[in-house]
């Protein structure tokens, strides 16, 4: 067991060294073993040492006294049990004997003279982090957790003890200059952040911090929700891992196994006047296992997804006011003026990580099924950050059931790794085929021998694709608080257009994260199942055949993430979402159980609104802000004028920008109108015309000039599409 601690600490070393991951067999083998990473941690927990690392004043040195009092660990304070010692002065002395430049070297000397104890407390100094070398030697000892303190607290701290031992004092730099100057140091090497709230006592920081390392050390990582009961096993596997798969191999979906992660309203409040990236690394550092992703990792990936020449927008995903105490969270700012950009740049960064770490074979082929939004970011998100990586994409969507712009905007899409199919079904169908796919053992079984090939999904049936979601909806409760809409703790209700219940369960993650909403309102179109269900708690499939709207994207009517929301609310039960879907699958009707479907009503409203209704909204809404909805966010304030309450207010997910339905919207505006015959220039010179908020979609705008690249069509079969899908491998 020692020896696999050596070899994973001898990793982080290589990687905390270079920025990037060292691939050889041995991390190969154990970062795709996801289970055995946890256990080895939990073996090894008690000979890892506890590294406390943070700006001057931070309170490191109180902290590792509790820590090493509650633990029975040694505490080993770096100022006061070695390099005061060791220099036979105090540390003060030290830096006025030798100045500023040469007091990092002399300390950096100090400590690779340390012999390192085991399962010990460390108490960094301010300024250990600036010496490399000396940090390659301590941090892989164990876990470097970096406490997070603001600025304000840390001045204030210093002020009143009156500190006069901070390298760079002498120089003429404000406090606050140095306090920023020093944070890239931080930032590069630590494992776990504990965000510390203003005025917090030391004995709640001991708290967090003790958490946190459990967490570390005892993550599970992800399960389905379909095993661990009766005669199917429950297996963990790594957030990389659940990438890469995408679903699970007993038909289910990965969730995180147990306790979710979560911020109190204080660190929330430390987060309210940061960007959109610097919140969301905060976010994912707390879903995703620093041994998946190092928290530097996790930044660079964010720094390369949201960056202006990405997104237009530069808040990413900002709030703007409609009337009646409704807002509306711009969802539409990326490349595809699609919400599915907001994961669908970021995701592919996740699983060209997760192929390099634990793949066992070259090659991956992700299978899209798109109801118009989901492809076209699918495929501009991965031809603009996987190519190259022999990751391929195909789409398949419905040929009848999707926009003109939708339609215009996915074949028009370049890359050799992309591939998209019009199938003769409606999306129901294709998303049933791609599920046939992914549970055709003989299929996988011919790919991987044959083309050294594995299938994957990058619809929200995927984690990597789901969690990223979170991020904005978060942050879209933080924006509010800023702008000053509401004051931190307000509750709020969030109203979500909803098809495959995937946007709006993570708007579920982020209530559970600790964002103060009071009900989350499903809306739906006339395809109303999920209205029905949240209603009466029975989901109704017999009977049913999705029925064509002006909102195309939510003509669904088997949502596959609320399998997700039935295992949370069932008390993480499989045996509770088999029985429901088997009877679902067997009846065309299945019921939740009473104790899950009351968890449900204290939770979620629903509601949905007719084509008549929708076009009113638009109507209503345009005249009274000169703001144009796309027809899928009307559905959403449609629902939220049916069950919001007025005093509350009301968050309603913006999920796409208007000119992309722009065919469907142009009847509702000008009577007689029709855009049956219009070329795709015409349509976007007329949406462009016809209302000037939300301002024109620059991408949009030049994806229509842009000739059609692909014409592939195939009938409602599966043997043609999985013929087209294995010939597509064998070519990537």
């Amino acid at each position: 067991m020692m020896r696999l601690l050596t070899r994973r600490l001898s990793w982080l070393r290589a990687v905390r060294r270079t920025g990037h991951e060292v691939v050889c067999s041995s991390v190969r083998t154990l970062t795709s073993e996801g289970h055995k990473t946890w256990q080895d941690w939990r073996a090894l927990g008690c000979k890892a040492n506890i590294i406390l690392m943070g700006s001057p004043g931070c309170g490191k040195t109180t902290i590792s006294r509790i820590l090493s009092h509650r633990l029975g660990r040694q505490c080993l304070d770096m100022d006061d049990h070695h390099l005061e010692p060791y220099w036979g002065t105090s540390v003060a002395s030290k830096l006025r004997e030798v100045g500023d430049k040469a007091f990092i070297e002399e300390e950096g000397k100090a400590v690779l003279n340390l012999t390192l104890p085991e399962g010990a407390v460390i108490a960094l100094t301010g300024s250990n982090p600036l010496h490399a070398r000396s940090m390659l030697k301590v941090t892989p000892s164990g876990v470097v957790v970096y406490l997070d303190v603001s600025e304000g607290a840390i001045i204030r701290r210093l002020n009143a003890m009156k500190v006069d031992r901070i390298v760079g004092q002498t120089s003429g730099a404000s406090m606050a200059q140095l306090l920023a100057y020093r944070q890239h140091f931080y930032q590069r090497w630590y494992d776990l952040r504990v965000i510390v709230e203003d005025d917090e006592t030391p004995d709640s920081i001991a708290d967090k911090v003790s958490e946190a390392v459990d967490g570390f050390i005892h993550d599970e990582g992800f399960v389905s929700t379909r095993g661990g009961a009766d005669d199917i096993p429950r297996s963990y596997v790594s957030f990389l891992q659940a990438v890469l798969q995408g679903l699970a191999p007993d038909g289910g979906l990965y969730v995180k196994s147990r306790h979710q992660p979560t911020f109190t309203l204080g660190q929330l409040r430390r987060l309210q006047d940061l960007d959109f990236k610097e919140r969301s690394l905060r976010v994912l550092e707390k879903w995703i296992h620093p041994l998946d992703l190092r928290p530097q990792e996790i930044e660079r990936m964010l720094y390369k997804s949201y960056k202006a020449n990405v997104f237009t927008a530069p808040q990413v995903a900002p709030v703007r006011k409609l009337v009646d105490n409704h807002y509306t969270l711009e969802l539409f700012h990326g490349p595809t003026a699609s919400f599915k950009d907001a994961a669908l740049q970021l995701m592919p960064h996740f699983f060209v990580k997760a192929m390099d770490t634990c793949s066992d074979v070259s090659k991956y082929v992700i299978v899209v099924a798109t109801s118009g939004d989901t492809g076209g970011a699918v495929l501009d998100g991965f031809s603009r950050h996987a190519e190259g990586s022999r990751v391929g994409v195909v789409v398949l969507y419905p040929r009848q059931g999707i926009s003109r712009i939708q339609h215009h905007q996915m074949t028009t899409m370049a890359g050799r790794n992309i591939k998209v199919i019009g199938v003769d079904g409606d999306f129901d169908f294709c998303q049933s085929m791609i599920k046939q796919v992914f549970s055709d053992a003989e299929l996988a079984t011919w790919m991987k021998e044959q083309l050294n090939c594995r299938l994957s999904a990058a619809n929200s049936i995927n984690w990597g694709r789901l969690l990223p979601q979170v991020l904005y909806h978060l942050s879209g409760y933080l924006d509010m608080v800023r702008m000053g809409h509401i004051s931190l703790g307000d509750q709020v209700d969030w109203c979500v257009p909803t098809g495959n219940f995937g946007n709006i369960l993570s708007a579920y993650y982020a209530k559970e994260m600790g964002i103060p909403v009071r009900r989350l309102i499903c809306a739906s179109n006339t395809n109303n199942v999920l209205t029905d269900f949240i209603t009466k708690g029975v989901y109704v499939l017999s009977g049913k055949t999705v029925q064509r709207t002006a909102s195309p994207s939510i003509d669904i009517l088997r949502s596959s993430n609320l399998e997700r929301l039935l295992f949370h609310l069932s008390a993480e039960d499989p045996s509770t979402v088999r029985t429901f879907y088997s009877t679902l699958h067997r009846e065309g009707v299945a019921a939740a159980p009473t104790h899950v479907w009351e968890q449900i009503q204290e939770q979620f409203l629903a509601a949905f609104a007719t084509e008549a209704e929708c076009e009113d909204v638009m109507l209503s809404t345009f005249r009274a802000t000169g703001y144009m909805l796309d027809p899928h966010t009307a559905v959403g304030r449609a629902a939220a004028c049916h069950v919001g309450h007025p005093h509350v207010p009301t968050v309603i997910s913006g999920t796409a920008h208007f000119a992309k339905f722009i065919d469907k919207i142009l009847p509702f505006f000008r009577r007689g109108a029709a855009a049956d015959g219009q070329n795709v220039v015409d349509l976007m010179e007329q949406a462009e015309s016809l209302a000037r908020l939300p301002s024109m979609h620059p991408q949009l705008a030049a994806m229509a000039s842009k000739p059609p690249l692909h014409h592939h069509h195939l009938p409602a079969s599966y043997p043609h599409i999985t013929t087209a899908i294995t010939d597509f491998a064998a070519h990537l």
